[in-house]
């Protein structure tokens, strides 16, 4: 089933379980505007709001981006959406989320409500031991989120959700831009770094283009028992000994 009319459901009793669920710690975007401050007026600011998202008239400001040094010396981007911005993602990822969760293989483990890296662990060591797996291959989509295809992005969502306010709503996330310092970008490429959307988007690009893949693709073609385990962009799929191999 695709959905075409979502976006009406986006209203203010939404948006403010969308802020209740929103962190209110977190550093504050390039609006300045930290959670206590927005929560000072917060049933006029929810309102007024509701009426920009109505009207199509919400703006999606840029995403302020640091950078955290990494163990292998390297720097991980962070980035720091609106904290208005948070809540409009925080929606629509749960209207979204509601029907993804539908979809999504078992294989999946990562972004996920009452999932977690610890039951990801458990399922491998369980079926690595019951399945006596030999082969373990551990992947990782190197810079994933800044690399995705947003093109592809799009279609893939638009297979399932096709609501008009919504798309523009992931459209103009995509391509808010990238304030570092005083400099701001528009890459081509990537989910914007930080946003609450973006983990669930994750998710559906690699439902499609990995976790389908696998289950279609690579199962048919290999001699063995094999399985797949991902956690957002990290996966380790699994083959049973030498005779396992891929058939080519």
């Amino acid at each position: 089933m695709k959905f075409t009319t979502l976006a009406h459901l986006m209203d203010v009793e939404l948006l403010r379980e969308a802020y209740r669920l929103t962190r209110k710690d977190g550093a504050p975007g390039v609006d300045g505007v930290r959670a206590k401050e927005y929560a000072a007026n917060l049933e006029v600011n929810l309102a007024d709001l509701h009426e920009r998202l109505r009207g199509g008239r919400y703006y999606a400001p840029p995403v302020a981006r640091t950078y955290v040094p990494k163990e292998d010396g390297k720097k991980r981007p962070i980035g720091k959406p609106a904290f208005e911005d948070k809540i409009v993602q925080r929606a629509v990822a749960m209207l979204m989320g509601a029907i993804y969760e539908q979809d999504f293989k078992d294989c999946s483990y990562g972004f996920r409500e009452k999932r977690s890296p610890h039951q990801a662990l458990h399922e491998l060591r369980e079926r690595c031991m019951n399945e006596h797996i030999g082969w373990i291959i551990d992947a990782d989509v190197s810079a994933f989120f800044d690399s995705i295809d947003r093109g592809l992005l799009r279609e893939v969502i638009k297979q399932r959700v096709n609501d008009g306010a919504i798309m523009r709503l992931i459209g103009k996330w995509l391509n808010a831009g990238v304030l570092e310092g005083e400099t701001l970008s528009y890459p081509e490429l990537g989910t914007p770094q930080g946003g609450v959307i973006s983990p669930l988007l994750g998710n559906i690009f690699l439902d499609h283009v990995l976790d389908e893949w696998f289950e279609r693709e690579v199962k048919p073609r290999m001699k063995g028992r094999c399985f797949l385990i991902r956690f957002a962009d990290d996966c380790a799929p699994r083959r049973r000994g030498k005779e396992a191999g891929m058939a080519t």
